[in-house]
């Protein structure tokens, strides 16, 4: 299901992206830079899931507010009313890409607004910035940021122990924070604003997966893995007397302080030999309850035990389900019910084969049962039922013998919670998804639970390829960990992943480009072919034979006429093929780890690209030639793609801060290049259905252009830019894949490194060409207007509001002014896509440099969050200056 998720694209943007110094750009004089504005809207293309979940966390004062944490994919909130999960951390720019990975979460139960997050994705150098802790106050829908002295690893060894972060219950002001990397406890007396070690306290830890790993990911030290609070040693406004820590430390896994942190001692009594994944208080009971694996986890583990503290006496009582001996996989995921005190559920967290286990107690774990049992080997009885009807690939596909049961249980089930004010919910976080139950507690009474996927919404893909054909599905993904999948419905959770082989992860896919079924895909399997073949869209595949050497997926090409292949697979040298791959050859005049793509044209033209060099074959890749032209990047962070329906016409993307970096384009096949002035850095690119009396196909790249990073699109050959994204949709790195629809005008696919695929459609209808926001013979805003305001959020004392403006005039805006007058005196505390000022009731919002002009036709948003007491009502009238603007 779940493995390390170490992905190629963050290695090489580890590797020298964020690094360096500005590069000298190029200047041709032919284009201007324009950075309009257009209103997109984002969503996911559905899979619902696809990666690895640690953490799930209930409010303990509030009922239904859960959040989410993610490895690689940032944090998420649950919504009750549509049984989905919101994203909190879309935020996350380029550069703070890291902090997509969430190490800690903690919701505050003295008051439910506020929640923070540890961030973070690896302690090593593959990550070049240090963690952070993102704090909010309004339940995540707009964060602050406190950057750390030390980096946080929400992707490394040991993620799924926790929480390191938490709230004094009792004084919600207190917070403390294990750190990873020998750096120790840390501690806020200011809700998070600022941080300070602990000196005292006595121990760092000294676990490291394994010690002889050089590049610091498995030999980091795990550190300070766990806080929790007991909150009947404290009152109300006053520090929380007892505090317990958890440690990576096999020999001293729990500490203790009983004057509010002032003292630590180490917890006398304990197991040893054992790392204390979880911790968690009783309070009612007098318990804590403390699950303890050999291993740090999230997927290796072998002996474990489970262990019940007695707080008012010093008692431990070992309350192991089945005797050490037996086990297997280590025990982690931990919670007990706050309506039933007694009654506590534990995970068997790293059992693949034949599945993960659940054990539940009701008597504080003096006897235990088991969500399924044998009953004579290899049959098991099964305590629940699995309906995941709503995310059907969770099978795999696989129709394997007993005892192993498809869908399984789970594995990597280290998150597992009941909720605290119904003792029939329970959610558990798999390496593929959220798991949970509304009808927990027949379990106690004989019968069967039901288990589902809880977790739309939730999507956590890392995508290394995308491709919209011209007909067929509109959308194939070639994703790391689950393969790939066929979107026919963007809406919709696709049946299956791409099987026939499942790949671990797939790491190019290419279609003929005028014969649309005929796909390729290439990619990673521990033991089988790493090349697949489809003749239906994607819809159905066979395996290929790989020749001799090949490690590794690496990237493939497909003839325009789907004719011949030519692959660059990990392991050995350039091969192609014609027909179906059954027998390879090896291509000459091309390096071995060439980038290799097809002409959309001539199918015997293929390219390729490798440390600085472009190669050419008008053979069918038989042969290569390199070109003469100087001046692309000279490493190999570069995605190029030649666009259909013009022969030789190719644009590269890519390069570092350290060296060339941008966006070039060739209308000879590769022979000259010239270097886009107007492209500060570009990462991706890709074309999609040309805008309405434009002659060329659309533009789309990830980029920086005027000193922004997003997403923009050009419809006029790249002479100008319009960033369609926001600095509220920003996803942190999207350099992998981008890709237009060629069937839609407007829609662009984007890749992410955990929040899956991204898809945006455009309020534009035509497209066209931008104006300069800095040109003053640009018309001024005239015409009319209107306005959607529409309230998005809203809790107790705040809410987050959407402002739609649109130009419903004949003329194109150079800048705006709206201006509006609350009716019940609320306050703007924040705001995005635009700056505003408020004087008692009365609100001004103007543009930002990026988003100034604004087509006639076309639309801008921007949002914001406020307070408000006694009443939220809406405005009812809108000026664009002296304009009065229609309200929808």
């Amino acid at each position: 299901m779940r493995r390390t998720r170490i992905l190629t694209a963050v290695l090489a943007l580890a590797a020298g992206l964020l690094a360096g110094t500005p590069p000298a750009l190029a200047a041709d004089g032919t284009a201007k830079v324009s950075l309009a504005a257009d209103t997109y809207t984002w969503k996911n293309a559905r899979i619902d899931g696809g990666g690895f979940v640690p953490g799930i966390v209930f409010n303990r004062s509030e009922k239904n507010l859960a959040y989410a944490r993610t490895d690689i994919g940032g944090a998420y909130r649950w919504q009750e009313s549509s049984k989905t999960w919101t994203p909190l951390l879309d935020s996350v720019g380029w550069d703070d890409w890291g902090h997509t990975g969430v190490v800690g979460l903690a919701s505050d139960s003295v008051d439910p607004n506020k929640v923070y997050a540890a961030v973070g994705t690896y302690t090593n150098s593959w990550d070049p910035k240090n963690g952070a802790i993102m704090r909010s106050s309004n339940r995540g829908a707009s964060w602050q940021k406190t950057d750390l002295p030390f980096k946080l690893g929400g992707n490394m060894p040991g993620r799924g122990m926790g929480e390191r972060l938490a709230v004094d219950p009792n004084k919600n002001s207190v917070l403390y924070l294990g750190a990873p990397s020998g750096k120790g406890l840390w501690r806020s007396t200011d809700s998070g604003v600022s941080w300070s070690q602990v000196a005292n306290f006595p121990n760092v830890g000294n676990y490291q997966q394994d010690p002889s790993d050089t590049s610091g990911y498995a030999s980091d030290n795990q550190g300070i893995v766990w806080v929790t609070f007991d909150e009947s040693t404290g009152t109300s406004g006053n520090a929380t007397k007892t505090v317990y820590v958890g440690v990576a430390d096999l020999q001293n896994s729990v500490y203790r302080s009983t004057d509010a942190g002032a003292t630590w001692t180490r917890l006398a009594g304990q197991p040893t030999g054992y790392l204390a994944h979880k911790g968690v208080l009783d309070a009612a009971g007098g318990y804590l309850y403390l699950s303890y694996s050999d291993k740090g986890g999230p997927y290796d583990g072998g002996k474990g035990q489970m262990w019940r503290y007695a707080t008012a006496t010093g008692t431990w009582t070992n309350i192991s389900p089945v005797a050490e001996a037996d086990t297997y996989y280590g025990f982690s995921g931990l919670t007990v019910d706050r309506q039933k005190p007694g009654t506590v559920m534990a995970t068997a967290y790293s059992s693949w084969w034949p599945d993960t286990q659940i054990f539940r107690s009701t008597d504080s774990g003096a006897t235990w049962t088991r969500a399924w049992d044998y009953t004579s080997y290899p049959n098991r009885a099964n305590r629940y039922t699995m309906d995941v009807s709503s995310s059907p690939w969770l099978t795999w596909g696989a129709n394997p013998s007993p005892p192993e049961q498809t869908p399984k249980l789970g594995w990597m089930t280290e998150s597992l919670e009941i909720d605290p004010f119904d003792s029939n919910r329970m959610m558990y976080g798999t390496g593929a998804t959220v798991y949970g139950t509304e009808n927990l507690t027949n379990w106690d009474s004989g019968g069967q639970f039901t288990i589902k996927p809880m977790v739309r919404g939730l999507e956590e893909t890392a995508v290394n390829d995308l491709a919209s054909p011209p007909s067929g599905a509109p959308l194939l993904s070639a994703l790391g960990d689950v393969g790939g999948f066929r979107h026919t419905d963007l809406t919709k959770v696709p049946s299956m992943m791409f099987t026939s082989p499942n790949f671990t992860t797939t790491t190019s896919l290419d279609f003929a480009e005028t014969n649309a079924n005929t796909v390729v895909r290439s990619g990673n399997l521990d033991s089988g072919p790493h090349i697949a073949f489809s003749t239906d869209n994607g819809a159905n595949w066979f395996a290929g034979t790989d020749p001799s050497g090949v490690s590794g997926g690496g990237t493939v090409a497909a003839a325009s006429d789907g004719s011949r292949f030519v692959w660059s697979p990990d392991g050995t040298g350039v091969q192609y093929t014609t027909g179906f791959g059954s027998s390879w050859s090896a291509s000459s005049g091309i390096p071995a780890g060439a980038i290799v793509e097809s002409d959309r044209v001539d199918a015997k033209t293929f390219y390729g690209f490798k440390s600085g060099k472009f190669y050419v074959s008008t053979d069918g890749g038989a042969t290569f030639t390199a070109s003469a032209a100087t001046g692309l990047p000279s490493g190999d962070s570069v995605r190029f793609k030649a666009l259909p329906g013009v022969k030789g016409d190719v644009w590269l993307a890519g390069g570092a801060t350290d060296g060339a970096y941008g966006l070039w384009h060739s209308t000879d096949g590769g022979a000259s290049w010239t270097k886009l002035s107007n492209v500060d850095q570009a990462d991706a690119i890709g074309f999609g259905k040309a805008a309405t009396g434009a002659s060329y196909q659309t533009l789309y790249t990830s980029a920086k252009i005027g000193g922004v990073r997003g997403i923009f699109r050009s419809t006029d050959k790249g002479a100008t830019w319009t960033r369609i994204n926001d600095d509220a949709h920003q996803w942190g790195w999207t350099g992998a894949a981008i890709t237009g629809d060629p069937r839609v005008y407007g829609r662009v696919y984007v890749s992410t490194n955990g929040r899956g695929v991204i898809y945006g459609d455009t309020s534009d209808a035509g497209g066209g060409g931008g104006t300069d926001p800095t040109d003053p013979t640009d018309p001024a805003p005239t015409g009319a207007c209107a306005v959607t305001y529409k309230i998005t959020n809203q809790w107790s004392g705040g809410f987050q509001a959407d402002v739609q403006l649109s130009n419903t005039g004949s003329s194109t805006w150079s800048g705006w002014s709206l201006g509006w007058t609350f009716p019940n005196a609320q306050t703007i505390s924040q705001t995005w896509n635009a700056e505003s000022t408020q004087s008692g009731s009365t609100v001004t919002a103007k543009n930002v440099g990026w988003n100034a002009n604004v087509a006639a036709g076309s639309s801008v948003s921007f949002g914001f969050t406020g307070s408000w007491s006694g009443t939220n009502g809406k405005p009812t009238a809108f000026k664009l200056g002296d304009q009065a603007c229609t309200v929808a």
